[in-house]
């Protein structure tokens, strides 16, 4: 028996209109959330459903103006952003627990020895505090019980000196009300920040890691801090650091050793410079694969003393300090004579009679 055939549903001319009514208010809707979350590049259409949106920042105003052309190089430094972090992990990884050069036995922990029973000898001893205490009249370099603060610290001083870093936080904490004011610092933009330490040198590089570095703290973890690194690994912690763009091996590190108290052993230019004279690495090995190295061998109850010793030697002694020549007066250049270590006689007591200082700025 043949079916019988459906009446199609008979819709009134009101009907009809009032669904085209809803299609049209679920059609604005829906254009609505995809102009929130569309590239700039989409053109915008027109809403007439007024709804309540959250208020578009400063800098979304801006992406919605740019031009393609510029649109696409913030996309190309981005994407080289994150080729240079993968880099930075990958060659972190490679050797975060062993030596690029598996086959360089130096430095002994003999040698390590030595070099700091000499230098505690001419510069005092250095000995790690037992609190770490933001310095109120320096920039320090990674100097802070603030990770997030110690991390600052560092960049600051970061290709210059210690004058230098210290003049540009002090105007930095004058120009945003004291120290630690992430969020005005953040909100305050870049040009702000990089007028006001732009004693320090390299200011418009400098301000826009800390903006960025803020900026991607706040949005990971919804407050201004990276005190959980207390908690992380010394791996962990160094991958987290180095994940930020503008943040090497050795500004980690510093950050490593000095505020989370962590044995590490940084490498700047007076650790490479003298690590070289010593013989302590291939002549050819750059600071980060010195870093890598001399983290790998150096024992670590010598790592904090050591790096302390060496960068204050490095600015102090006229035959270690950059430019200077072997005048056969420095008692460190002598026992490790031409890069070969020979055992100091009785010329160091076996008792440390140096003073002990604190760590010089």
């Amino acid at each position: 028996m043949a079916a019988s055939a459906v009446a199609p549903l008979r819709r009134s001319a009101r009907n009809v209109k009032k669904e085209a009514a809803v299609e049209t208010k679920i059609q604005s809707a829906d254009k609505h959330a995809i102009k929130r979350s569309a590239s700039p590049n989409l053109p915008k259409r027109p809403n007439t459903k007024k709804v309540k949106a959250e208020p578009v920042s400063p800098s979304a105003k801006h992406i919605s103006t740019i031009s393609a052309r510029d649109l696409g190089s913030i996309k190309t430094e981005t994407a080289k952003a994150d080729i240079l972090k993968e880099r930075k992990l990958k060659s972190f990884s490679a050797f975060s627990k062993k030596s690029p050069y598996p086959d360089f036995a130096r430095p002994t922990a003999e040698e390590c020895r030595a070099a700091h029973k000499i230098l505690a000898k001419r510069h005092g001893e250095r000995l790690r505090p037992e609190e770490v205490v933001a310095p109120t009249n320096a920039a320090g370099c990674g100097d802070s019980p603030s990770v997030l603060d110690a991390l600052v610290r560092t960049i600051l001083s970061q290709n210059t000196s210690n004058k230098n870093s210290t003049r540009a936080k002090l105007s930095m904490d004058e120009e945003y009300g004291g120290s630690d004011k992430w969020e005005e610092i953040a909100n305050g933009g870049q040009a702000r920040l990089e007028k006001s330490i732009q004693t320090g040198g390299l200011a418009a590089t400098k301000s826009k890691v800390i903006i960025g570095i803020l900026q991607q703290t706040k949005a990971k973890y919804g407050v201004y801090s990276l005190d959980h690194l207390f908690e992380a690994s010394d791996e962990d912690a160094m991958k987290e650091m180095i994940s930020f763009q503008g943040v090497g091996p050795k500004t980690a590190s510093c950050v490593l050793l000095f505020c989370l108290q962590r044995p590490s052993f940084a490498v700047d230019t007076h650790v490479h410079r003298i690590t070289g004279l010593l013989g302590w690495r291939p002549a050819a090995a750059g600071r980060e694969e010195t870093q890598a190295h001399l983290d790998a061998v150096v024992p670590d109850e010598e790592k904090y003393p050591l790096h302390v010793l060496f960068v204050t030697h490095g600015r102090q002694c006229q035959e270690c300090k950059a430019g200077g020549s072997n005048a056969k007066t420095c008692e460190l250049r002598r026992v490790f004579k031409n890069g070969r270590f020979t055992p100091p006689r009785k010329t160091i007591k076996d008792e440390d009679d140096g003073d002990i200082k604190k760590e010089e700025d």
